[in-house]
């Protein structure tokens, strides 16, 4: 039933659109204004680094305090003058205060918070993807993440995919402020999941953490401070002039521009492709965000 709704939806959306688009660009080219959202500027962080700007949409109808906290340091103006500390090849890019024995103050900031690994399925918006998956009952999409879910026990979660971005924490579960996060620059790190709190992903600049230098310490921690790439600032765009905000949209994942996506990826039609998978990986579904056009 829940195959036959998603093709059902892409059919709609194929008929809604004109002809059937072969690519991802004609899919995107012919979506209509409704089937994309703008980002909140409350919610979304530009990570100033040398080699440019990194967009991070927080996640806060998920992991609500974690955001929060984050939101806290970030108007504080914590993380200006800190550093990417780690570069763990295939794995993750680490960010935070490289100073462990005197460390910079977190202020109004909150030092731990209970942990935000899950959320309960009920009344969480949810699109459910038609395949079996290695680590969850369900995966899909929430609000526009990669996100798990388990019937059973009523839990539902964002999951490790490429991109994405989480707090580091030591053993304790709560012991993860918000005043180190990472985010994933290798294969889906999925036995993460359900582990730590994700709290976004990168919507723009990805590539520009995944190139860092690898650290050669333990974990791709980085041996000498000037291996590290500073910070110069980071803001939550509410925070900045209007003028100075990046229009970015993004792709609604409850749309019928993004099922047919779905579909394009299950059952690849294009000149390249000779046998479809029939099959798509939550991490393997690419999620869309562009500058708005006025």
């Amino acid at each position: 039933m829940v195959r036959r709704a998603w093709v059902a939806a892409a059919l709609c959306a194929g008929a809604a659109l004109g002809a059937p688009p072969k690519t991802l660009s004609e899919l995107l080219a012919q979506s209509p204004a409704a089937d994309w959202r703008l980002l909140d500027p409350a919610n979304t962080l530009y990570m100033e680094i040398p080699q440019g700007r990194v967009v991070i949409e927080l996640a806060p109808h998920f992991a609500p305090q974690s955001p929060a906290n984050i939101g806290t340091l970030a108007k504080a103006g914590y993380f200006d003058g800190l550093a990417i500390i780690r570069a763990q090849d295939n794995y993750v890019v680490q960010w935070g205060d490289p100073d462990e024995k005197n460390p910079k103050s977190l202020g109004a900031a909150k030092a731990k918070i209970p942990p935000e690994f899950t959320h309960a399925a009920k009344g969480f918006p949810f699109t459910k993807l038609p395949d079996v998956d290695t680590y969850a009952a369900e995966t899909g999409f929430s609000a526009g993440f990669p996100a798990a879910r388990d019937p059973k026990s009523g839990r539902a979660w964002l999951v490790h995919c490429y991109a994405m971005v989480g707090v580091g924490r030591d053993n304790a579960e709560d012991s993860g402020s918000g005043a180190e996060l990472y985010a994933i620059i290798g294969n889906a790190a999925r036995l993460l999941d359900r582990n730590i709190t994700v709290v976004g992903r990168v919507v723009q600049g990805i590539d520009l953490l995944s190139p860092m230098k690898r650290g050669t310490g333990a974990l791709g921690f980085y041996e000498k401070p000037e291996e590290r790439t500073p910070i110069r600032e980071v803001k939550l765009a509410s925070e900045l002039p209007a003028e100075k905000r990046m229009p970015l949209e993004a792709l609604r994942t409850d749309s019928k521009t993004f099922a047919t996506l779905v579909q394009m990826r299950r059952f690849r039609k294009d000149d390249w492709y000779k046998v479809p998978a029939g099959h798509v990986d939550v991490c393997n579904v690419p999620l869309p965000v562009r500058l708005r056009k006025d």
